[in-house]
Order: structure tokens, then sequence, then C-alpha cells
């Protein structure tokens, strides 16, 4: 290709300086919301220490995409996924060709959010042991070319493992491990009876989400699936952290204060920070303050892909 546009990033290979912009990332943080990706972004800047020049602020880089939010905070990318499969397939494609324009070697990435529990209470944090569909296999099947692929759901158990082990005993709240159900819906394909449709009764469903406690499934979210599957695919190490919102054997709806919800949304963020603190303490990395800035290599060609980016469907 003459160049590799990144349509819903609003980046491009020949546009950006990938490397002079992204060269120096290490970890890659995914949450649902353009609000959770600048509120992270915010957080791990205060966490790491890291100064932004004076006069300056955290830049969503991706503004002229609409569609995804991201911000750079030293070695730490953070960015908004959106919700269900569609949208974090689209952006791990595009955030994987990033890490290999910009020459990052062994990325790790993680997925932070929020999920229902099943048997456990809400405010839970649960790091996935192993991703599965609505019928409990574990394996991302995407039809290709008439044909279904299927590509396993795998986490870094390595990975998953380091983070159990920073989890602080003082915490008030657990944080467990255990497999996680990625669903494609989210009433009727997670077993709730509060949607515009409900081909069941109470009795089929709790026997459903009782079933699913049985097979070691302990939440149930819309993402993990095609974030582990394609990681795993592009020999990416990573995982899945998220805060159950509400025990889904109890109701389907939430009905905890705002402010409850967001200290719980910070939980994830927490254990994750932990992570990225301690490796950057062990690799003794030193942040590099010139990486980051929007860095043009042609400025006509900038124009044109902030152009298709904003037309693009």
């Amino acid at each position: 290709m003459d160049q590799d546009i990144l349509y819903h990033l609003a980046l491009g290979s020949e546009s950006h300086d990938l490397v002079e912009m992204f060269g120096d990332v290490k970890f890659v943080c995914m949450g649902g919301t353009p609000k959770r990706a600048e509120q992270f972004a915010q957080y791990m800047m205060h966490e790491i220490g890291h100064k932004l020049p004076t006069g300056t602020t955290l830049v969503d880089i991706s503004q002229y995409s609409y569609r995804y939010a991201m911000y750079k905070v030293g070695p730490i990318l953070s960015v908004s996924h959106g919700m269900g499969i569609p949208s974090v397939g689209i952006l791990l494609h595009e955030i994987i060709k990033l890490m290999y324009h910009a020459k990052v070697r062994n990325p790790i990435f993680f997925r932070i959010g929020t999920c229902g529990g099943i048997g456990v209470d809400g405010g839970t944090v649960v790091i996935s042991e192993e991703a599965v569909d609505g019928l409990g296999q574990p394996s991302f099947d995407l039809p290709i070319l008439g044909k279904v692929v299927k590509r396993p759901a795998k986490v870094d158990k390595r990975l998953m493992r380091d983070l159990k082990l920073l989890a602080d005993p003082n915490d008030p709240y657990p944080t467990i491990s255990g497999k996680t159900m990625c669903t494609t819906d989210f009433y009727e394909g997670q077993g709730r009876m509060d949607g515009a449709f409900c081909c069941f009764n109470e009795k089929e469903k709790m026997a459903y989400l009782e079933h699913l406690r049985d097979e070691g499934v302990v939440n149930i979210e819309m993402e993990s699936l095609a974030f582990t599957a394609l990681t795993h695919h592009a020999g990416i190490r990573s995982a899945v952290v998220c805060v159950t919102l509400l025990d889904r054997l109890k109701g389907d709806q939430i009905n905890y204060p705002k402010e409850v919800l967001d200290e719980w949304q910070q939980r994830p963020q927490k254990l994750v920070s932990s992570y990225i603190k301690k490796f950057l303490k062990k690799k003794g990395r030193v942040i590099n303050e010139n990486f980051g800035n929007i860095a043009v290599k042609s400025p006509r060609r900038f124009k044109l892909v902030q152009q298709e980016s904003e037309s693009y469907d």
C-alpha cells in the first residue's frame, strides 16, 4: 500500500511519524467509553508521575475520528473500545497495526471494564482465566470468505497470575479469577428479562445462570472473546480485568448510586496500575517526554487522513 490509513483512529503511516509518536508504548489499556479512557489516562499520569509540558493538556489523539478516544501518558496508551465485539474488533486491528508501524516490541494489552457477576457480589474485581461465548466455547468464531474461522480466546496465564498476586489483601472487596462469558447481546443473550423481548421465564433464566455458575463462569460482558482471541492470534500478552456491577443471580438491573459505581470502576484501574508501576520500576524504564506529541510527516497527507476519517463509514 502507498500508506496504511487507520481510519477509525485518524492516523496514517505516511501522514504521521508513528515511531516518534508511539515508539515508547509498552501498555495498551482499553475501556468502554471515551470518558473512561480519559479518566484512566488522568489517573495514570498521577500514578507514574508523568508531567506534561507547561501550558499543555492531555489531548485525544483520535479526536478527528469521532469513534474512539485515545490518550497517551508516557508508555501507556489509554483507548476507548466502544461496546461489543464488532467495536473492539475494529479497534484491535488498527491498534495492532499501530504497534507494528511504531516498531513497538512486546506490548502488553489490558481490557479494563465492567461486567455482571454470577454468584459474586457487586464491586468484586474479576481477572478472566478464559473467555467463552454464549455456548460455552472458548473460541472466537468469525465468518471469513464464507467460512467460519475459529480463534482460541486465550489470556496470558502468567500475566493473570501476576495480577492476582498484586491484589491487596487489605482491600474491602475480593479479587477473584474465573471464566468470563462474552455475549453479542446485552439483554436476551445474557438471560435478562427486562429487554423489549423475552422468550423465557424466570425459572428458565435462573436454571441457565446457575448452570453457568456450575461451569465456572463468574462474570458476563461483551468484549473479552474478541479481545483475547485477537491479542493471542497476534502473539500479544493480554489480560481482562473487570468489576462486577451486580450479581445476576439476584436480579437484572443495577440499583446502586452513581458514587458507588464510580468507586467500583476505579478498582480494576487500581490493580492494572499496580502492575504497570511494578513493571516500570523493575525494568528501570525512564519515561521519555519527547515521545507522544503529534508528529506530522506530510501536512498534505495529514489533512487527507483527517478528512477520510471524518467521512469514513
